[in-house]
């Protein structure tokens, strides 16, 4: 996916293109994810779209549930969603990072065989 240690370090208009694309995509997995919570809570808990979509929004971010689930399948679409948000918010923040971690590293080894020559 990335280049390989015996590979130049990519110009910055490719590097920040590269960002781009890691930005887009972990913003797409945020909407769906967001989108997966939104009709959850509403067809399991009997919630309003506005509640349903603020419930899901504050359970992604990581902040916690804002209404009282009374219904058993809500209580368990519930559990699961904040199991499975927990993965994408640590699975996004990998995602995003990723170029930045890879340039670093792959600079860092560029600068050890420099050295060693």
């Amino acid at each position: 996916m990335y280049e390989h240690i015996s590979q130049p370090l990519l110009k910055p208009r490719e590097f920040y293109q590269r960002v781009l694309k890691n930005l887009l995509f972990a913003c797409s997995v945020l909407l769906i994810s967001l989108i997966i919570g939104i009709f959850g809570y509403h067809q399991t808990s009997n919630v309003d779209w506005i509640d349903s979509l603020h419930n899901a929004s504050m359970i992604l971010s990581g902040m916690g549930p804002v209404i009282e689930i009374k219904t058993t399948a809500g209580k368990l679409f519930s559990s699961f969603y904040a199991l499975f948000s927990g993965i994408v918010f640590i699975s996004n923040i990998g995602i995003i990072l990723a170029p930045a971690i890879h340039r670093l590293i792959h600079r860092l080894h560029l600068q050890e065989d420099d050295a060693t020559s």
